[in-house]
């Protein structure tokens, strides 16, 4: 009696009614032309640390994610953060409330990596968790030459991830946003949550959102 009726309960209420499904999101086309003078942003530049509960709307994430490392240079495909030999080894990855995306910067979108809050476990830090976004700079070394030295491969994407996530301080300071970069994390334990393949490596992760006031 009892499996005639999880059967029945099964047939009224499908298993992925339950379950969170994300979906592609087209991000609308980044805003280019506003923000403050460049001196005035680098005058603002700062850390911080407290994060409000407000998210951040699809406009601004679209133009956060394109000044991070987006294409400036359509034609040429080229981005807005230099990257060694123009191996475009960084991949960005979004962390959100709602779950785990890819951003495609060629399409201008964020492809479903996982559904999920995994914000906490962006960084050892408290705060990571409240932070509306994370963006986890991932170097993919199998696009970097395959005679390339591992030794280099760690240098050049380290300071590769530098460009972008100063890029991110610079729009935050533009956007009145509150920012901070995030070395100390784990990630071994990043890696399994983005499910990463053998040859991509977590080199940092940076939290974006309103100041707290």
């Amino acid at each position: 009696m009892k499996t005639r009726f999880f059967f029945f309960f099964i047939l009224l209420f499908p298993i992925s009614s339950f379950s969170q499904e994300l979906t592609t999101v087209k991000l609308p086309a980044p805003d280019t032309s506003g923000g403050k003078p460049l001196m005035q942003a680098l005058k603002e530049r700062k850390t911080q640390r407290s994060f409000a509960k407000q998210k951040l709307s699809q406009n601004q994430l679209s133009n956060l994610l394109w000044a991070a490392f987006g294409i400036n240079r359509p034609i040429e495909g080229k981005r807005t953060a230099p990257s060694a030999v123009d191996w475009q080894e960084t991949d960005l990855y979004v962390v959100l409330e709602e779950g785990i995306y890819l951003y495609d910067a060629k399409k201008n979108q964020l492809s479903t990596i996982i559904a999920g809050d995994y914000r906490s476990k962006m960084g050892v830090q408290g705060f990571a968790g409240n932070a509306p976004v994370i963006i986890v700079m991932v170097a993919d070394y199998s696009k970097m030459g395959s005679i390339t030295p591992k030794e280099d491969k760690d240098f050049y994407s380290a300071v590769d991830a530098g460009y972008i996530s100063q890029n991110i301080y610079l729009y935050c300071a533009s956007e009145n946003l509150a920012t901070v970069v995030l070395g100390l994390i784990n990630r071994s334990s990043i890696s399994k949550t983005l499910k990463l393949k053998d040859k991509q490596n977590v080199i940092l992760t940076q939290c974006v959102g309103f100041p707290e006031k």
